[in-house]
């Protein structure tokens, strides 16, 4: 049997799961990661393992939606009104994430993660720079199917949505950030202002030039078929951000800043935004979840999981720290609504799509290759942790906060 029956198989069993675990009030990305764990090649022979291996392609196209569906609900008048707590909150909680995770795992993984000829700067360091900068995005689908079961308003619901949408800005920057960091030290290069300071602030502001103009191409493309059917806009959707991706990676700017800016450029300038956002929500949404996320829950490799479960677990009590004490920090400074600052953060838990997506491109890096497996094994662990807890939680403070009847 050849690789298009076992994607079929794939896909089909992600759906079920992720509609039973729906029926069962859990987020459908749960189910989809479950399902690719049970599929999992070491737990049962039906999927070869060679499955796994030539994924990159279905990954890339995930991204760029996920990412260019991120840009989009950055709606500069929707942004004005949330106003300054909605920003404060976002870079303390997102930041002091990064920071605990950061260091903490700086000084306890030479204890837990042991490979031959082990340094600070070929394995810690960056092992350290990647899980800090993948603790900073928050998965909104999560609370937001909790707040729409509960029919949950206030506040606190209105602060939870606008941080969530920020944080996946925020893990972008860092993971960029992070990204150019480990492959200077990985390389050797030392510090150079060129490599060092330049070649970042290109990479990350030509993204956004790049996503720019490619959103205003986008825009202008979609103004001549406004008239036409779903499929042909779903066609040039996807045409202008594979074309995005694939010419940021040939110039050397961020692919994801890239999609994002699009995004952003459609939400804000497009006056079909509307249709272009629910098209591809009602038409293809599901379809890149479930093969995705199945995908990635097939990644798993459970020896190095089972090997390193102290770092899944490390991952995510510092994580949970530098939540909270950052959005205590953010509401405190912005003066928040007091059910805002105590009950804010139970929101901010869960981790999925983008998060798993960014874990996924560290492996199509080769100087990587030696901790990819290795970070990549622990976020799916840490993000079924954080899908399970995070919609209790959620739903949890909300009530606290008087928000579900």
């Amino acid at each position: 049997m050849d690789i298009i029956f076992y994607s079929g198989v794939i896909l089909f069993v992600g759906f079920i799961f992720g509609e039973l675990a729906n029926l069962i009030k859990l987020p459908k990305v749960t189910g989809y990661i479950l399902a690719g764990v049970l599929l999992n090649p070491e737990l049962i022979t039906f999927i070869p393992k060679e499955i796994t291996v030539h994924t990159d392609f279905i990954t890339d196209v995930s991204l760029s939606f996920i990412t260019f569906s991120v840009g989009g609900t950055l709606l500069y008048s929707k942004i004005k009104q949330l106003g300054k707590s909605i920003m404060l909150i976002t870079f303390f909680e997102a930041e002091l994430a990064f920071l605990f995770v950061f260091i903490g795992l700086f000084i306890l993984a030479p204890y837990l993660v042991h490979i031959n000829s082990a340094t600070i700067l070929t394995v810690y360091l960056p092992l350290a720079l990647f899980f800090g900068a993948l603790a900073s995005p928050t998965d909104p689908s999560s609370t937001l199917a909790v707040m729409h079961q509960y029919k949950a308003k206030g506040k606190v619901s209105s602060t939870i949505m606008g941080v969530a949408a920020f944080d996946d800005i925020f893990g972008l920057l860092n993971f960029s950030i992070a990204l150019t960091i480990a492959q200077i030290v990985v390389n050797g290069g030392g510090f150079e202002f060129t490599t060092s300071i330049l070649f970042p602030i290109y990479k990350i502001f030509g993204a956004l030039i790049l996503g720019a103009i490619m959103g205003f191409i986008l825009n202008k493309l979609s103004i001549y078929v406004k008239k036409e059917t779903a499929g042909n806009l779903i066609v040039i959707i996807f045409g202008v951000l594979l074309t995005s991706f694939g010419l940021a990676n040939y110039i050397g700017v961020d692919e994801l800043l890239t999609t994002m800016a699009i995004g952003i450029m459609v939400v804000n300038f497009n006056p079909f935004q509307e249709r272009i956002f629910s098209i591809l929500t009602e038409n293809t949404e599901e379809l890149i979840f479930v093969l995705f996320f199945t995908l990635s829950g097939l990644q798993l490799d459970f020896n190095v999981l089972f090997n390193y479960l102290p770092l899944a677990l490390i991952f995510v009590v510092f994580r949970f720290a530098g939540k909270y004490l950052g959005t205590l920090i953010g509401s405190n400074i912005s003066k928040a609504d007091p059910k805002v600052k105590k009950y804010t953060f139970g929101g901010l838990i869960p981790q999925g799509g983008i998060v798993i997506g960014l874990a996924l491109l560290i492996k199509q890096h080769a100087e990587f290759s030696h901790i990819a497996d290795i970070i990549i094994s622990v976020i799916i662990g840490a993000t079924i942790i954080h899908e399970f807890i995070g919609p209790v939680l959620a739903k949890i403070s909300l009530k606290k906060a008087g928000e579900i009847k």
